[in-house]
Parts: structure tokens; C-alpha cells; sequence
């Protein structure tokens, strides 16, 4: 028997990879007497037209893990690249997007120790976030200060940890070096800017839309315009280069990042939002940005003392096993919150019905910090009327997707 509180419900059991979507009857209520609750489908990749907000039936409580009541849950570009199918080996839909939220824990399973009923949480979520209940395991769960809000720890787990793991655990940040981030004004270049700022000396040269600069313009030492020439400006502060490049990009921007680079300097690819251009897959936007990518000799490397490396946070997770690592680092970020060095930069909250205007956002490059989905918000009800269900199927007429199935998919996360 799980320990339940009064209110408790049961849900589905918790999915990993490909077993997120096996259970495509269950995704959309047939009615009875299952509990249910509100979670945004994703019907099949990509537009916006896939994704709708159903009622589902709850998940169960399975041994070692807690059940969490959401309250809010972070929207990424990854999760764009999910709806699109614009990912590697993706869970077949209908599926619940999302990979990270906050709320309370309603129950705890038998003999699973470290949290109690009424804790405040954050939590990694192998997809299935966007919901009104969550399951997931113990390690994947760390307790809120008391001063954080829901809507701020769900911009603090995914975008601090990677931030944090490729500063320190990928790229060594030590004071006096300098580091160029691209997507400044996003949830983790914001993340990288107060971290940097931890150490002393450190110069950062962000790369952002013009329209952001006035916002974010004291969290970074030099700023340039992401269409302007780049390159050129940072040599002329730095002749030399950079130590450390953090790109989110891709295609063009990758041989880039690796001119710039100081010898022993260090470029980590962490995402490719370059190849996402129009509302769905695009094969072009694929090709392009693969033939733009410099082809990395392993001898320049050697000769220019150069380190490249990737980095994926969820794969970290899910896939290798370091729960430990990243709670380690948790715990450090925690303490700097608690000392307030850094604070997630929260962009705007949604509901859940209007996720379709939320991920439109991030598409656009439109936000400066995280948006949120609030699972408590109330819609506006213009956004809310396209984006609800509006009959028992949750049916509506969809784009052609030609021969999506058969083009790549890339394993990177942003």
C-alpha cells in the first residue's frame, strides 16, 4: 500500500523512452469510473494543431516512486522539438510532453524514504509533465526552499543543472576566463550568466536579438546582436578568443565557436534550435544546418589544443544513470539560491489550455527567461477555446505531414 493523503488519486504508471506512448487507449478518457485529470496531448508530430488539453486517467503509484500534484511545469525549446518529432528514437504518440515541473507530493510509495506528504518539489519527468499529477521516482525529485515559488522552481531544475554541469563539470570555469553563450536571453543563458558571475573575473559575451538587449544587458559583460557579425567584435576585445563556447545553435555557428576558441579551450554543443525554422519538421532546415556544421578534423583539435564536447541533461538522467551527480549538483545550486547568488528568470505563465500560444513564443525567440505553464491558471478564453477539446475524441483537422517518418531526427536538447 502506498501512503495516501485525503484527497489522493490514482494515475498510470510511470513511462521512460519508448514506453512513453504504449498506451495509446488510455491517452484520450473513454469515461467509467477512473479518476482523471487534465494533461496536454500531443496527438502526433507536428504542429500546433497536434497538441490539445484532454482528460486522462491518472497515473498509479509504482514502488519507489512519489506522486506529485503540479502546480507548474517549464516549457523548453526541446519540448518544440519533441512536437515536431524533431528528436532521436521519440516515444510514439499520443503522449504528455514535458520533462521537468513543481507541486505538492500527495503520496509516497511503500518503503521509499526522504520525502514526506505535503512536501514542496521539483522534479525531472521523462515526458508526462504537462498534467495535473505526475509520477516519477525518488531520484529524480529534491525538496524547494521555503522561499522559492512553484512557477520558479519549475525554471530552476533543467536549465540551472545543465547550465551548472557544462560550466563546471564539462568545462572546468575557473576565475578569470571568459565564456560567449548563445541564446543569452533564454531560461539557460540566464542560467549561465548568474552563474558566471559566482566567479570572479569572468567575462561573458552574450549573443541575443536586439529587442532583448535592454533587458538583459547587465547579466552579461558584452552583448552583440545574433545577426550581426559576431566573430569579429569578440576578436576585437579578445584577440585571442574565448576559453569556453556554450552553443544551443548549430549549423553555421559551430565552426564559428571553434575559431573563437582559446587554445585548451572548450565548445559544448547543447542544443540545435537552428534547424527548427517553420511550425513543422523541415527537412531543408535539417540539411542546412548539418552541411553548415563544420566537419571537425580530430588532428586541427590536437594541433590547436581544442576540446569539444556535447552535452544533454535528460540523457544524463534517463538514459545514464547519474542521479547522484546531478544531485550533487542540486544540492550546490540550492545553497546558492539559499544565498541568493542566483534566481530563475521567469518569462511568463500560461495555462495549460494555452500551450499553443506558449510554445508559439518560444518558436518566435520571443522570451527573455522561462515560460511556465501555471496548472492553476485560469485561460484567456480566446486562447482557451482553440486549444481545449471540443469533442469526444478531440479530433480536428490536421496538416498533411508527407514523408516526416522518413527524415532525420536529431538527439540533441536545448
Amino acid at each position: 500500500m502506498a501512503k495516501e493523503g485525503a484527497d489522493m488519486t490514482e494515475e498510470t504508471e510511470f513511462m521512460i523512452d519508448k514506453n512513453v506512448g504504449k498506451e495509446p487507449d488510455n491517452v484520450e478518457s473513454s469515461g467509467g469510473d477512473a479518476k482523471e485529470m487534465r494533461a496536454v496531448i500531443l496527438a502526433g508530430f507536428g504542429g500546433l494543431n497536434k497538441l490539445r488539453v484532454s482528460k486522462k486517467a491518472m497515473p498509479e503509484l509504482q514502488g519507489g516512486e512519489v506522486k506529485i500534484r503540479v502546480k507548474a511545469c517549464g516549457l523548453n525549446f526541446l519540448d518544440l522539438m519533441v512536437r515536431q518529432g524533431n528528436i532521436d528514437n521519440p516515444p510514439k504518440p499520443p503522449l504528455v510532453p514535458g520533462f521537468e515541473c513543481s507541486g505538492i507530493i500527495e503520496s509516497v510509495a511503500e518503503n521509499t524514504t526522504g520525502f514526506e506528504i505535503g512536501d514542496r518539489v521539483m522534479a525531472f519527468v521523462n515526458y508526462n509533465a504537462w498534467a495535473e499529477v505526475v509520477c516519477t521516482p525518488v531520484d529524480f525529485v529534491y525538496k524547494m526552499p521555503d522561499e522559492m515559488t512553484f512557477a520558479e522552481a519549475a525554471a530552476f531544475s533543467l536549465n540551472f543543472v545543465a547550465a551548472y554541469m557544462m560550466l563546471f563539470e564539462v568545462a572546468n570555469l575557473r576565475e578569470g576566463m571568459s565564456v560567449l553563450v548563445h541564446s543569452a536571453g533564454g531560461g539557460v543563458g540566464q542560467a549561465v550568466a548568474q552563474l558566471c558571475s559566482t566567479v570572479p573575473n569572468v567575462t561573458v559575451f552574450g549573443i541575443a536579438s536586439c529587442f532583448k538587449h535592454a533587458a538583459i544587458r547587465d547579466s552579461v559583460t558584452h552583448l552583440f546582436d545574433r545577426n550581426a557579425d559576431y566573430m569579429q567584435e569578440i576578436k576585437k576585445i579578445s584577440p585571442d578568443g574565448v576559453d569556453i563556447v556554450l552553443d544551443c545553435l548549430c549549423g553555421e555557428n559551430t565552426g564559428k565557436g571553434l575559431t573563437l576558441l582559446k587554445p585548451l579551450g572548450t565548445y559544448i554543443l547543447y542544443g540545435a534550435s537552428n534547424m527548427v525554422t517553420g511550425e513543422t519538421k523541415s527537412f531543408f532546415s535539417f540539411a542546412k544546418s548539418w552541411w553548415q556544421v563544420e566537419k571537425v578534423n580530430p588532428i586541427k583539435l590536437y594541433e590547436e589544443n581544442k576540446v569539444i564536447a556535447g552535452f544533454s541533461l535528460l540523457n544524463l538522467l534517463f538514459k545514464h544513470g547519474k542521479c547522484s551527480l546531478v544531485k550533487t549538483v542540486m544540492d550546490k545550486l540550492l545553497c546558492l539560491y539559499n544565498q541568493k547568488k542566483i534566481k530563475p528568470v521567469v518569462d511568463s505563465l500560461w495555462a495549460l489550455e494555452e500551450v499553443k500560444e506558449a510554445m508559439q513564443r518560444i518558436h518566435d525567440r520571443g522570451n527573455i527567461g522561462k515560460l511556465i505553464l501555471d496548472v492553476e491558471k485560469t485561460p484567456t478564453p480566446l486562447m482557451a477555446s482553440d486549444s481545449t477539446e471540443t469533442s469526444e475524441a478531440g479530433e480536428e483537422e490536421e496538416e498533411p505531414e508527407g514523408d516526416n517518418d522518413s527524415k532525420e531526427r536529431m538527439p540533441f536538447i536545448h
